[in-house]
């Protein structure tokens, strides 16, 4: 299929585009809830900058098959995930601009110290519009999991910037990582990216011994119950690329993000390990739930389970103290690279040390 080219909009279309997909926004943001950002522009030649290019452009087509002229090395990039400010800051780019990550005010807990400082432009699925034109980026990195049900997003995107979509939600952390770096201009630093990854994946596996066959089970526990991780997220990736089993309720992919679970289907959960992570009061039907995602958060929530749901302490991994509380918005969301490696820490802490 050939590549479809999207041109710049015009300025005064930019602003009406604005306003439009706010009110689109307000009705189809994720769970439906009231959490859309709205836009007010008065002036629509703010903020529609161009960035600098310090070399010549190339053409970069995304994943939706969209070619964009994109800076040859792009100075003021915007990312509007996790995964894409992840794979950025691998990469060895700063944004200008990112949003907060799912069910937080801020980015993800497990790239805090990386991006800490890194303003924020809206929320997952909710960018604020106006914000990111005045920056005046010159690149702007999104995903599915950044412009899902957003009618007119894309386009109001790319009349602001260059926009390459790198990947859509579930797919494969490695494709989207090669499409941040050619956008990017990075491909270099991508190759160090992955040998690095591979080179942490063989020595981990290395060590496991007797724990090499542990089945691990993924979990992430809010408002009292628990949902299942299953394969596709970049947790499970990571669980097939050690060569670690699945308990079987989990050993397959599934149509979200996570699948809850009832109180009666608590085995589902169980495992030689539990890794529990949680996004506080964040679920699929209240993405901006909002609370703590840290292991902290994550221990409080073992230590609510086993007070008050039945049959929680007769777990085996219960039983055997190998309930680990870990990172949710690394454990059961999505990113790229450092929240691989943040995983693969959690995994050698608990599996390869001496009991």
């Amino acid at each position: 299929m050939r590549p479809r080219v999207s041109s710049r909009l015009s300025r005064s279309r930019v602003a009406s585009l604005l306003v439009a997909v706010s009110a689109g926004m307000a009705l189809t943001a994720c769970g439906g809830g009231s959490g859309a950002v709205e836009v007010s522009v008065s002036d629509p030649d703010a903020g529609a900058g161009t960035g600098v290019a310090t070399a010549a452009e190339r053409t970069v087509v995304g994943a939706d098959e969209v070619a964009q002229q994109v800076p040859g090395e792009p100075r003021q990039v915007v990312t509007l995930s996790e995964p894409t400010l992840d794979a950025a800051i691998a990469l060895g780019v700063t944004p200008v601009g990112t949003v907060a990550a799912r069910g937080q005010s801020g980015v993800a807990a497990y790239l805090a110290g990386e991006a800490a400082e890194v303003p924020i432009v809206g929320a997952v699925a909710q960018p604020n519009l106006e914000q990111i034109a005045l920056i005046a980026p010159d690149l702007i990195l999104v995903d599915g999991t950044s412009v899902n049900n957003a009618p007119g997003m894309m386009e109001a995107l790319r009349g602001i910037a260059p926009t390459v979509m790198t990947g859509y939600a579930g797919g494969d952390w490695r494709a989207n990582l090669a499409l941040t770096a050619e956008a990017l201009g990075r491909e270099d630093e991508e190759q160090q990216v992955l040998d690095a990854y591979q080179d942490r994946v063989d020595d981990i596996r290395s060590r496991l011994g007797d724990q090499q066959d542990a089945q691990i089970s993924v979990v992430r526990a809010q408002s009292g119950g628990f949902s299942l991780i299953l394969k596709e997220l970049l947790a499970g990736q990571v669980l097939t690329d050690l060569g670690l089993p699945r308990p079987p309720d989990q050993d397959r992919e599934g149509r979200g993000h996570s699948e809850p679970i009832s109180e009666e289907q608590l085995s589902m959960i169980d495992g030689d390990w539990i890794f529990m992570g949680t996004l506080g009061g964040s679920s699929v039907g209240n993405p901006n739930g909002g609370g703590a995602s840290d292991q902290g958060a994550a221990q409080r929530e073992i230590d609510e389970a086993a007070a008050s749901i039945p049959g929680f302490t007769s777990l085996r991994a219960y039983q055997e103290g190998h309930i680990v509380p870990v990172d949710g918005s690394a454990w059961t969301s999505t990113g790229g690279p450092l929240l691989l490696n943040t995983i693969l820490d959690d995994i050698d802490a608990a599996l390869t040390q001496p009991s």
